[in-house]
């Protein structure tokens, strides 16, 4: 037993002694003097401790090195960021777990390390070890505090009202692990973040609150720590454009045909604002789908059918949608061809539809709207490539009696399903027809009901059509009920029938000066509605002159004068010009003046006497001053009567005067008159007329030779007086200013 003993010790003795002996050797392959190794490996490493011995930590250098690893990974992830100023970086990792394990060459930025159970990590990094400016970092952890779940792959953010939703979409395998996760945002510009963290209540979405909304911001977003996620960093920053809250519409929608194309439309409309815009367009019938299409440019085009459409447009950005514009594209009526489309009734739940036989060769997929007024529209598609008709039965709600529907055959180019993939450019319209289940009379006349243009046997009758809901049917057409009694009494009515289109009638052959009465009705094909509300008129008696007429006529008497007067004017100037009245010349004026005065008190002494020319004295007085020179031209004394004068007087002394020949009373008031006027002369005056002066006047007459005077028997030259040496001018003024005158010359 003792042996046995002894054995085994011996036994455990010398396998202790080699494990010792075993790390020796160990050791003194990586740490021993050149001198003492005597291994060629032992060689190799000496160089690299010593380096290591000599490398540095700076904050230029190798930096940031971290470790961690994931709960699904048997490994660690070593990740560091190279030196400021090195241009060719190498490097060196010495990793310590259990023992140290040294990795060489690197020149990425990461290494993959085998990570050992409940052992903590040690990891150095050198960058640049053979080289003078080697630097070094750090790494120390535990494998419980190196468990990370990766930031969201996916952050969508939107804003309304002030509010910011943040939802995140997280990896695979770290969606399992992960309970809530923070965000923290900032102003866009602002160093800082905000230190108030926001939790979110489930694992996908988070709310900020409070936001302003025209401002932009910068958000991240990591999940929170736990057992299984002891590392949660940061994800990239996101940038939360404002908030859009303005709507943006076009600045017009237009709606144009395609001549290549029957029975489709072009939709196009322009922005307002180059923005990024969001429109969702769908059948107004809720026929799926409703396609969205995004789109910057500045306008967009769509091709659609004639069915109606509605298009909803918004502005759009990575973080808001503003509040969409809502535009109805009504639908197009303007198809209606019985000849392509007939629809038969076989009940209110069923109706039959049947198109052309040539369609077929294009066309295998159609679709089918109805609608009555005022209702929403139905639709059902189908698939037919053997049929050219397709009976719908039944119905989604009955059709109305004496209510007209409106059917409409769509045609669609996809193959493959009949239901529209999209609503662009995915159908056009065949044709259109409309249909009673039930037709009636109409309940409604029509309206406005007058008369125009009466005559002697004539009379225009105008009324406006029945409103649709009151026509119960189609409309055939307008009866006209006018009726009239002779003197006994007897009535007699006439009925006339026009067409569904025509809103006058002109009533013919009528009696002359009768009173007429009229209404006027609608038929269909279920009979006569109602009538209208009676009218009355009269026609026109033989030999009636309507006030009208004297209207007329005015109004062309009227223009004529306006229009005529400057014509003839101008014909008369013409053809007959005016012969000038000497009374309105203004050759003829009234001296006023100091000598005219003067003069008149001189000539009133003549009054003396009775105007006895014997007795005729001329008085002159030397105190007048003479103020200007006068002249006149006068008739003969003898032409006029002066005032106040009797007639048989004024003759007595004008032809006594002429028949005695004694001219010495005359040449004794020239003479006065003569130096009168000499005194009178003053300086040159200018005249205030084209002429006025009898000098002026004299200048213009040529001196004759009876003028020239002839020599009297003393040999003296005796002056020979022509018509004009008798000359009276008289005013028959007020007496203040408007005494008889008298000039001789």
């Amino acid at each position: 037993m003792l042996s046995r003993a002894a054995q085994l010790d011996s036994k455990s003795g010398g396998s202790l002694s080699f494990l010792i002996f075993g790390l020796m050797l160990i050791i003194c392959s990586m740490f021993c003097p050149p001198s003492q190794a005597s291994t060629e490996s032992c060689k190799k490493v000496n160089p690299t401790f010593v380096s290591l011995q000599r490398c540095r930590h700076h904050p230029d250098g190798v930096r940031d090195l971290d470790c961690f690893s994931r709960h699904y990974q048997p490994t660690y992830n070593c990740t560091w960021r190279p030196g400021r100023n090195a241009a060719h970086n190498t490097y060196t990792l010495v990793v310590t777990q259990k023992s140290k394990k040294i990795f060489q060459n690197i020149s990425n930025f990461h290494q993959t390390i085998r990570r050992q159970k409940n052992t903590n990590l040690s990891v150095e990094i050198f960058e640049n070890l053979h080289s003078d400016h080697c630097t070094t970092a750090v790494f120390h952890g535990s494998p419980k505090s190196l468990l990370r779940c990766e930031p969201p792959v996916n952050v969508s953010l939107s804003r309304s009202d002030g509010e910011l939703r943040v939802t995140v979409t997280w990896k695979q395998e770290d969606a399992k692990l992960i309970n809530k996760f923070a965000v923290r945002y900032k102003v866009l510009d602002s160093p800082n973040w905000d230190e108030s963290i926001v939790e979110s209540l489930d694992a996908n979405t988070c709310r900020v609150r409070n936001l302003n909304t025209s401002l932009v911001y910068a958000v991240q977003a990591r999940c929170v720590t736990n057992e299984r996620c002891s590392q949660c960093p940061w994800s990239s920053v996101y940038i939360v454009p404002r908030e859009l809250t303005t709507q943006h519409a076009v600045v017009s929608i237009k709606d144009t045909d395609i001549p290549e194309e029957t029975g489709q439309r072009l939709i196009s409309a322009a922005f307002k604002l180059h923005d990024c815009h969001r429109l969702t367009i769908g059948k107004v019938s809720g026929e799926p789908p409703r396609q969205q299409v995004d789109t910057c440019l500045s306008d967009f085009r769509l091709i659609l059918s004639y069915s109606a459409y509605q298009i909803n447009i918004s502005t759009y950005n990575n973080a808001s949608v503003s509040t969409p514009v809502s535009h109805i594209i009504p639908e197009r009526e303007t198809m209606h061809d019985d000849r392509r489309l007939n629809v038969t009734v076989h009940n209110s739940t069923a109706f039959s539809i049947r198109w052309k036989p040539d369609v077929l060769k294009m066309f295998i997929c159609y679709s089918v709207e109805w609608k009555g007024s005022g209702q929403a529209a139905r639709y059902r598609s189908f698939y037919e490539d053997i049929n050219y008709y397709k009976t719908l039965s039944p119905l989604p709600e009955p059709l109305e009696p004496y209510k007209r529907y409106s059917i409409v055959l769509h045609t669609r180019p996809d193959k493959d399903t009949c239901n529209m993939k999209k609503v662009n450019n995915s159908e056009s319209t065949y044709g259109r027809t409309y249909v009673y289940f039930l037709e009636g009379s109409p309940v409604g006349a029509p309206a406005n009901i007058s008369s125009h243009s009466v005559t002697l046997n004539s009379a225009l009758v105008r009324w406006s059509p029945i409103p649709e809901e009151q026509v119960r049917g189609f409309l055939r057409g307008y009866i006209l009920h006018f009726a009239h009694s002779n003197q006994r009494g007897v009535r007699t009515e006439t009925n006339i029938t026009v067409g569904p289109t025509f809103n006058s009638c002109k009533l013919q052959e009528l009696k002359v000066d009768t009173m007429y009465q009229v209404q006027v009705s609608g038929f269909t094909s279920a009979g006569a509605g109602v009538r209208s509300a009676t009218i009355f008129f009269k026609t026109d008696h033989e030999g009636h002159f309507h006030f009208r007429n004297v209207i007329t006529v005015l109004a062309v008497v009227i223009t004529v004068a306006i229009v005529g007067t400057p014509i003839l004017k101008r014909a008369k100037s013409v053809f007959w010009p005016n012969i000038p009245n000497p009374g309105n010349s203004s050759a003829v004026q009234k001296i006023e003046g100091s000598c005219q005065l003067e003069l008149l008190g001189i000539l009133a002494t003549l009054k003396v006497e009775e105007w006895d020319t014997e007795s005729l004295q001329i008085l002159e007085n030397d105190s007048l001053v003479p103020a200007c020179t006068f002249a006149t031209v006068l008739p003969p004394l003898g032409a006029f009567e002066l005032e106040g004068d009797p007639p048989e007087m004024t003759s007595k002394w004008s032809q006594k005067d002429l028949q005695d020949g004694d001219l010495s009373p005359v040449l004794e008031a020239d003479t006065f008159l003569e130096k009168r006027q000499t005194d009178c002369l003053g300086p040159p005056v200018a005249f205030s007329s084209d002429y006025t002066t009898m000098e002026m006047f004299q200048q213009m007459i040529p001196e004759t030779p009876a003028h020239e005077g002839m020599k009297n028997k003393s040999g003296d030259i005796t002056v020979v007086r022509t018509k004009l040496d008798y000359v009276r001018q008289f005013s028959t003024g007020s007496t203040s200013d408007s005494q008889q005158m008298f000039t001789i010359f």
